[in-house]
């Protein structure tokens, strides 16, 4: 296997391993959230919104975004267009939708006490928001990821 190929599955890995995490927020964990009561499910995602910056997931997920560069850069030099999707996907698809989107509502959730009337207010706009963004960066990664597998055998 070459370094582009082995440059080319990790990038497909990564996106994928985000994608099934994005999936996952997606078809369960919101609307669980969104079935309780407001201020425990503010106190949920806010505590998962601190628990998230880690070693493993940040690694994943920015080693991903690091990957998807490299990927874009390579195919502009070598006109390979499914592994330049596949970086653009992840890149502003992924990353760039949880920066522009996710993470603002994140911060605004996290700005709020879990059992104010304001959080009780503003948590159905962010369930429905933030989940909407979700599915977004969700199929931007998985496409990413079959993108780039793609690429690898054209």
């Amino acid at each position: 296997m070459s370094p582009i190929d082995l440059l080319s599955l990790a990038t497909a890995l990564g996106a994928a391993t985000v994608g099934g995490v994005f999936f996952a927020f997606s078809s369960f964990v919101m609307r669980a959230l969104a079935q309780l009561p407001a201020a425990q499910g503010v106190a949920a995602m806010q505590r998962i919104n601190v628990v998230v910056i880690n070693p493993w997931f940040m690694g994943v997920f920015i080693g991903t975004l690091l990957l998807s560069v490299a990927c874009v850069v390579l195919a502009l030099q070598s006109s390979h267009p499914l592994q330049l999707a596949a970086g653009l996907l992840y890149a502003m698809g992924t990353f760039g939708v949880t920066v522009a989107f996710n993470v603002p509502r994140n911060e605004r959730l996290a700005r709020l006490g879990a059992d104010t009337p304001e959080a009780t207010a503003y948590w159905p706009i962010y369930v429905r928001e933030w989940t909407r963004w979700n599915h977004v960066r969700t199929v931007a990664a998985l496409a990413s990821s079959l993108c780039m597998l793609l690429g690898m055998y054209a």
